[in-house]
């Protein structure tokens, strides 16, 4: 995969995150820029375990599981994951929980802890279909801090601006990437 493909994926389970933390940035008078570094660091650092986690786990599994034409069991496994995880971003927009909205004086730190657990089982699956893919451990580590800390202050920062009602519309574009990716893994390789 390149890394165009690798990007779009790493933004589709990234949007996930964007939209919690827009939920998050709609209940704060002040954004606490020590709190928030504090808040991107505990988010980055789950998402970076758990991909290479996943990326691990596929590895170890394909190297010591020998099947006949493993590489396309590997594409179609990580076909159904991308599948899988927009289906769940599709659901949470036609969901459309609604937050109720109170004024908190600070974001506490211990519910980023679990929304980087709950998002991190998503990208542990992520993880998983990369290392099918044979993907570049290195590269999508980088990517996926990267874009975790560009959208958890975009997050913060739009909900803080103009409140929650865009969450729809990012688990939307964020299902869509993922099905994009995974039929270009799919047609993208057979064809």
């Amino acid at each position: 995969m390149n890394w165009m493909e690798n990007l779009l994926i790493i933004a589709g389970v990234s949007l996930d995150i964007f939209a919690a933390m827009e939920c998050q940035g709609s209940l704060v008078a002040k954004i606490n820029k020590k709190n928030l570094t504090v808040i991107c660091g505990i988010v980055a650092l789950a998402q970076l375990i758990t991909l290479y986690l996943g990326h691990f786990l596929s590895s170890l599994f394909c190297h010591y599981r020998s099947v006949p034409d493993e590489k396309l069991l590997g594409q179609i496994i990580s076909m159904v994951i991308f599948v899988i995880l927009g289906i769940r971003l599709m659901v949470k927009a036609i969901r459309n929980e609604h937050v109720e909205e109170h004024l908190e004086h600070h974001l506490g730190i211990r519910r980023f802890v679990r929304m980087a657990c709950i998002s991190g089982i998503y990208t542990l699956l992520t993880g998983i279909a990369f290392g099918f893919l044979e993907t570049n451990v290195l590269m999508i580590l980088i990517m996926i801090v990267v874009c975790t800390v560009a959208f958890v202050i975009g997050g913060i920062y739009t909900g803080y601006r103009v409140g929650y009602e865009a969450k729809t519309k990012i688990y939307i574009v964020g299902a869509l990437l993922l099905w994009v990716a995974g039929l270009d893994v799919l047609f993208g390789r057979i064809l």
